[in-house]
């Protein structure tokens, strides 16, 4: 008896000296939203993070709903998105933790130039959504339960307005799909303005509304709390990355030699009541 429980113990010893001297996984996957990938800012900051780190990033690019739940699976080790309030109460639920915030931008309401709701330069978001409805003028919304489109459904529910078909149609796709969409039916959407610079030149639609601000727009990155494959040295290193101040430094920049202006402002180490 003696003799299988010493050789029981040497069989448990070896399996954690193995264990330990299983290196820790080299790639991050990280959870985000479309707006981030369209715009063009994370081929500019992952290849950064892989020079300075060593690490691999994996980027699943998809709505902020879809993204949140990804890593609250378990299935990412960082995620970075743009809806405030469902962020919150997946750090509530203890699915996330550490939420900072990274950078805003805001949304702008977009269409033909024609205009067929008459619009154009109205000051509140809400009534731009109204005059869309009263008139049945076509509005393409992502339909992905992303950061958008949360913000979206909010506004139609401001505006008292239960949007319908046939004006109103859902892609189901990221935001530069959407503003594909859009441009081809001359119709309206509710967009980023970082996604919207980056594909300027592929449509032909126009601000219309802008400078509301119910408009504003806030990026938070979270850690994931657990999971048997969560990387989460990777996860916290990704997170410290988007906060150091040379990563600040280039958002800061970032759309300035192509589109005249920044697309995204950092705000690294502020809080919410502070924008």
């Amino acid at each position: 008896m003696a003799r299988i429980a010493a050789a029981l113990f040497v069989i448990v010893l070896g399996v954690a000296a193995g264990a330990a001297q299983t290196p820790a996984s080299r790639t991050v996957i990280l959870s985000t939203t479309t707006s981030t990938q369209d715009s063009g800012l994370l081929d500019v900051l992952v290849p950064i993070f892989e020079r300075q780190t060593g690490l691999t990033v994996k980027t699943a690019s998809v709505g902020t709903g879809q993204a949140l739940a990804l890593a609250a699976r378990g299935e990412a080790d960082v995620v970075l998105v743009h809806a405030p309030s469902l962020e919150k109460k997946y750090v509530e639920e203890g699915k996330l933790h550490d939420r900072r915030l990274v950078m805003y931008n805001d949304f702008i309401v977009v269409g033909p130039e024609a205009d067929p709701a008459r619009i154009g330069g109205e000051k509140r978001a809400v009534a731009a959504f109204a005059k869309i409805a009263a008139a049945g003028a076509r509005f393409v919304s992502r339909g992905d339960k992303s950061g958008t489109h949360i913000l979206e459904q909010a506004l139609w529910k401001q505006a008292g307005v239960t949007p319908a078909a046939p004006w109103y149609i859902e892609s189901g796709q990221g935001m530069g799909a959407t503003l594909g969409i859009a441009d081809d039916r001359r119709a309206y959407t509710l967009t980023d303005r970082a996604t919207y610079l980056a594909f300027s030149k592929r449509v032909a639609l126009k601000p219309l509304v802008e400078g509301d601000t119910a408009l504003f727009n806030v990026y938070s990155v979270m850690e994931v709390n657990s999971g048997p494959r969560v990387n989460a040295a990777g996860g916290k290193a990704f997170a410290d990355f988007m906060l150091a101040p040379a990563t600040q430094a280039v958002i800061k920049a970032f759309g300035i030699e192509k589109f005249g202006q920044p697309l995204f402002v950092p705000i690294a180490g502020k809080k919410d009541e502070d924008l």
